[in-house]
């Protein structure tokens, strides 16, 4: 009577009782949402689908993106930027690294770069080195003065938690705090090559800049933080757990940075 009162086969209503609930997939949708709320809502289907995989959890992009869809999940996109460019070098400080960005072994090329975060009612400044094999962040440094010894404390950290390599080059812009004579007397003393994008040119520092926009698109409130204190201790979360260990990068693979040099550890036998 009430398959005919609301127009329904009775077949399809008897196939419906008989229909048992996919675990599988109700277990795959309660680990694309475990990994989206973790990603503060940044991971699109292509980034899930290597979360998943590093994870040992094989699964299509087609079959994640219908899953989000049914959970009305909806990765944030950065909006377009327009970039301006340029071509002056500085005579002294050359550019060295080209947008040679692929590097074949860590511990040969550094970038470096600054960004402000809206702390409290101010602004706070960050720096960070970025090893370019993996993209992985092996420095950075939280304050609320964009001075030499901001960028100073980011390449201290970096040297000393990367073991005090040799023959590295650290490319930056040409700010005035990695053009200062403190800041080239660091480099000159660590045995670091110093190397500088062109004026204006943000292309020839990309690395970076992508770092950056992660970070202020994915993870940082829209209102910023209440206080500086909070602001390093999400900040510090994002750069040396979820970015460094978690989140997939295209360049390695879909590999997390942790992961892309673990692997190369693997591969040569490196202890």
């Amino acid at each position: 009577m009430l398959c005919e009162l609301f127009n329904v086969a009775s077949s399809c209503y008897y196939e419906f009782k008989q229909r048992k609930p996919d675990a599988s997939r109700i277990r795959l949708a309660s680990q694309i949402k475990e990994l989206f709320n973790m990603s503060r809502g940044s991971a699109g289907s292509r980034t899930l689908v290597s979360m998943l995989s590093e994870e040992g959890i094989k699964a299509g992009r087609f079959k994640v993106r219908q899953i989000m869809r049914e959970a009305d999940l909806m990765s944030k996109q950065p909006g377009s930027h327009r970039y301006r460019h340029a071509k002056v070098e500085r005579p002294d400080i050359p550019n060295l690294l080209k947008r040679e960005f692929s590097v074949s072994t860590p511990n040969r090329v550094w970038c470096g770069d600054i960004t402000y975060i809206w702390s409290g009612s101010k602004w706070t400044y960050l720096a960070v080195v970025l090893d370019l094999f993996s993209r992985r962040v092996v420095g950075w440094s939280l304050s609320d003065k964009p001075d030499t010894e901001l960028v100073s404390k980011a390449l201290e950290m970096a040297w000393e938690q990367r073991g005090c390599p040799k023959n590295v080059m650290f490319h930056s812009d040409q700010g005035c705090q990695y053009s200062s004579r403190k800041y080239r007397q660091r480099l000159w003393r660590y045995r670091i090559t110093q190397s500088m994008s062109r004026r204006g040119n943000c292309w020839d520092n990309a690395p970076m800049e992508r770092l950056f926009r992660s970070l202020k698109t994915e993870w940082i409130p829209a209102t910023g933080y209440l206080t500086q204190a909070q602001a390093k201790k999400d900040i510090s979360h994002y750069l040396m757990s979820y970015y460094n260990r978690q989140r997939p990068h295209q360049a390695n693979d879909g590999l997390s940075p942790v992961n892309a040099e673990n692997r190369l550890k693997s591969v040569s036998g490196i202890c």
